[in-house]
This record gives structure tokens, sequence and C-alpha cells, in this order.
């Protein structure tokens, strides 16, 4: 066909590169060339994924290209992290671009529990995520069900539940619930997404957890207080009100 589009090619360098990274993986002797080409893959990777200007085309076609060279190479690739600990997967999500979430994760060896420095996994960010298009809200759907809904952030010991209800996140906390987020796991403080709620006054959202069949209302933090006694401290009585009836019913 005359006017196919020509086929994407990794430039010379970067198909080198990746050649040389490719011969070894699996044998980390520490080689001159290999560290010069592992940098170059890295830096060129995160340039052309990372970026909140970056293009799904682009990306999509590098990944073919990875593949192309070998399977192990993509894998190596896709999971490459920066001196932060974050992936690409970190980044995508941080810049909404989840056309580029929805490639990495349809390579299918995509590291969807990886923590960065900070103890954050990328579906810990998409919790925070603000999503107005219902086509990002599915690619989000998708990665709190391939990911561990219910891992703790390093630091504190949070989960994207109690991210999402901390930050007012109603539509993740939902798909958080949807993919099987626990409701009763507690940070180190002993808190819980409910306390969390309380806390900070989110009436429909401790509705929303109140509906959980699991949730359990009676859990005490560290300093012995229930979701209750949050309630009320934080002058929210209308949610103690409705906690309080909960507990009585």
């Amino acid at each position: 066909h005359p006017h196919a589009l020509p086929r994407f090619e990794l430039s010379p360098r970067m198909r080198e590169a990746c050649l040389i990274v490719k011969t070894h993986l699996g044998h980390p002797a520490p080689l001159c060339p290999q560290l010069t080409s592992s940098s170059l893959v890295l830096q060129e990777w995160f340039r052309l994924s990372s970026q909140k200007s970056s293009i799904p085309d682009t990306v999509a076609n590098h990944l073919l290209a990875f593949a192309e060279v070998s399977p192990a190479l993509l894998a190596h690739v896709v999971n490459l992290a920066d001196g932060n600990g974050n992936t690409a997967l970190h980044y995508s999500v941080s810049h909404s671009n989840f056309h580029i979430v929805w490639l990495l994760l349809d390579t299918g060896i995509c590291n969807v529990d990886h923590q960065n420095k900070a103890g954050y996994t990328a579906l810990m960010l998409a919790a925070l995520a603000a999503v107005e298009q219902e086509e990002d809200m599915n690619v989000v759907r998708r990665l709190f069900s391939m990911g561990n809904v219910n891992a703790k952030a390093s630091q504190a010991g949070q989960t994207a539940l109690m991210l999402a209800v901390s930050h007012g996140r109603q539509e993740m906390v939902e798909a958080l619930l949807a993919c099987g987020a626990d409701v009763n796991l507690q940070d180190e403080e002993g808190s819980t997404a409910l306390m969390c709620a309380c806390e900070h006054g989110r009436l429909e959202t401790v509705k929303l957890l109140l509906a959980q069949p699991t949730c359990n209302v009676s859990i005490v933090d560290s300093d012995g207080n229930n979701a209750v006694a949050i309630a009320l401290e934080a002058g929210h009585s209308d949610i103690a009100a409705l906690l309080q009836a909960h507990l009585s019913s």
C-alpha cells in the first residue's frame, strides 16, 4: 500500500542500548557499556512515557518495539523505577494520563504494586486522582482490580481507601469498595477509613462505609477512641448520631 505509514523503529542508539541491556538481563555483571546503555534506556523511557505531555501512540510504539527485542526487555523497561522509586505507572497516574496507564496495564507484566520511596503504589495515587471522564474511571477500576487494594503505604500505614476518604474522593471510595477494599483496616495510629471520614466530617462517605456489611463501628484507635468519639471531638454531631443509631440497630 503506497500510503501505508512508515513502520515505527527505535532510534539506532536506543536499539543498540536495548540490545546491550537485553544481553545482560539476568547477568548482573557491572560492565561499563551495560551501565551506559541502562541509563540511556531509563532516561529515554521516562522522557517518552512519564511526562504530562507524553503521547499514548509513542508509548504504544515503544512497547511493541521493546517486546520485539525480547519479552524480558519489555518487562524490564515497563517496571523501571527512577531515583524516587517511581515507575511510568506512578507518573502516568499522577499526570492523569489514563490512556498510557491502560497501555501499561495491557502489557500484562506491569508490577502494579511497586511502592515508591515514599511507600506509595500507583493504585494509592489513583485513589487521589480527580477523574472527570467515565472512560478514565474505567482505567482506574481496572488498576484497582489488578492491584492489591489493601496494601498499606510504608510511611503511616494508610490504605488507598483511607487516602480516598481523607481527600473526599467519593467515586474512588465506591470503586475501591467494589474492588474488595477492606473497610476495617487500621493505619499505624489505629485509625480506620470510617474514623477518617468522621474526622473530616464526610457524611456521605460515612453512610457509604456503614452500608458495607463488614463495617465495624466499634474499633478503637491507639488513643482508645472509636468513630463516635472522633466525630464528637471534631464537632460533627450529625455523624455521631448516625453512628449511634447504627450501633443500636
